[in-house]
C-alpha cells in the first residue's frame, strides 16, 4: 500500500483548454492567414465552409493556430492525520499564454512528476510542447522526449490504458465517467463551447471550473483502473479558492 501511495503522489493529472490564437483569422499575420486557408481546404474537402468561420470553430485544436488558455492540474497526497487521500487541484490561466505556460513549467520542475491525461499523448502533451517552443520556453524534462527510450518517458494516458491494445478504440472521458458512475464534468459548458465562452462571454472563470472538473474525472478514472471505488472518500482542496481567500 505504501508503494502505491508513493507512486500515486508522483502523478500529476492534467487537462488543457485551448482557443484560437485570435478571435478572428483577420487578426493574424498574412502568412498565418495563408496557411490557415490551406488547412481549411483540407478540413472541408467534402463540405466547403468559409475559412474565416472554420477558424473560430476549429483553430484551437491545432497548436500552430491556437493557444493554451487554461491548464488544470491535480495530485494526490495521503493524510495520516485524517486517514484518507487528499486531492489538491489548481489552474494556470493568465491573460498571456506565455505566463500560463511559464508558471506551469515551474510546477513541472519542482519534482519528478509522471504526467497523466485523457488522450494526453495525442493532444495535451504535444500541444503543450509545441506552444512552449512557440513561446520560446525551454521544455521541462518531463516533456522532453528527444533521445529518451520509451520506458524513460513519464507519461500516462487514461484513454490509452483503456484500449488494452485495441488501437482503433477511442473512448470519450465522459463515457468512462458514465460506465464507472463518476459525476459528469459537462456541467454548464463542454469543450466545443470554450472558444465562445472565452472570446464572446469573456468568462475565464467558467473555463477554469470546467477544466478542473475534467482533471478530477481523469484522476477518479485512474483510481478505478486500480480497482478503487469511483466514490472513494477524499478531501478535495482547490488551491484556486485558497488563493482567493489569501491573496498574499
Amino acid at each position: 500500500m505504501a508503494d502505491f501511495l508513493q507512486e500515486l503522489s508522483d502523478i500529476l493529472f492534467l487537462d488543457i483548454e485551448t482557443a484560437s490564437a485570435f478571435p478572428s483569422i483577420q487578426d493574424s499575420s498574412p502568412r498565418i492567414q495563408e496557411e490557415w486557408e490551406r488547412k481549411a481546404k483540407q478540413l472541408t474537402a467534402s463540405e466547403p465552409v468559409a475559412a474565416s468561420d472554420l477558424y473560430f470553430q476549429k483553430a484551437g485544436i491545432y497548436a500552430e493556430f491556437g493557444k493554451v488558455i487554461c491548464i488544470g492540474v491535480g495530485f494526490f497526497m495521503y493524510s495520516k492525520t485524517e486517514g484518507n487521500l487528499v486531492y489538491r487541484t489548481k489552474t494556470f490561466a493568465e491573460p498571456e499564454e506565455h505566463d500560463t505556460l511559464l508558471q506551469f513549467r515551474e510546477l513541472l520542475e519542482r519534482k519528478s512528476w509522471t504526467l497523466c491525461g485523457h488522450n494526453g499523448k495525442e493532444f495535451d502533451f504535444p500541444y503543450l510542447c509545441r506552444r512552449m517552443l512557440i513561446n520560446r520556453i525551454p521544455l521541462p524534462d518531463v516533456l522532453q522526449l528527444a533521445g529518451k527510450k520509451p520506458w524513460e518517458i513519464r507519461h500516462l494516458d487514461t484513454m490509452e490504458m483503456w484500449k488494452f491494445g485495441d488501437y482503433k478504440h477511442y473512448t470519450r472521458l465522459e463515457l468512462l465517467a458514465a460506465v464507472f458512475d463518476i459525476p459528469s464534468s459537462k456541467d454548464g459548458i463542454d469543450g466545443s463551447m470554450v472558444n465562445q465562452v472565452y472570446y464572446q462571454n469573456g468568462d475565464l472563470e467558467a473555463i477554469r471550473k470546467y477544466c478542473l472538473r475534467d482533471v478530477e474525472v481523469t484522476a477518479r478514472v485512474y483510481l478505478c483502473y486500480q480497482g478503487l471505488p469511483a466514490n472513494l472518500e477524499m478531501t478535495v482542496i482547490n488551491l484556486d479558492e485558497e488563493n482567493k481567500d489569501n491573496p498574499d
